[in-house]
């Protein structure tokens, strides 16, 4: 498995912008399809991006479209998710994740092997 560390979260204003990164420990990234998720209080974590092992696929969930890019570096060993026009309803705690072989459509939580240990993101209105 591999670790994995957020970070980048914080606490902006609606239509403002954050940047998460998501560190992967070893030499085997590549063989990851990473995804980010997010937890809000009182809510079950939700599926947010994918993006495959080589960063030429990528998935959104509905509510992120257009407003959120994810992207890769395996030379870096990262996995980045730039959020622009922020909504008060993205404020959760987000989470990267690891899939072993996976593909851009690995959008249940359960297809996933490593987690990092979450960073908070709170838009205010």
């Amino acid at each position: 498995q591999v670790q994995l560390v957020e970070s980048g979260g914080g606490s902006v204003q609606a239509g403002g912008s954050l940047r998460l990164s998501c560190a992967a420990s070893g030499r085997t990234f590549s063989r990851y399809a990473m995804g980010w998720f997010r937890q809000a209080p009182g809510k079950e974590r939700e599926f947010v991006a994918t993006i495959s092992r080589s960063g030429s696929g990528t998935y959104y969930t509905n509510s992120v479209k257009g407003r959120f890019t994810i992207s890769r570096d395996n030379t870096k060993n990262t996995v980045y998710l730039q959020m622009n026009s922020l909504k008060p309803e993205d404020t959760a705690v987000y989470y990267c994740a690891a899939d072993l072989y996976g593909s851009a459509q690995s959008v249940h939580p359960n297809n996933y092997e490593s987690w990092g240990q979450g960073t908070q993101v709170t838009v205010s209105s």
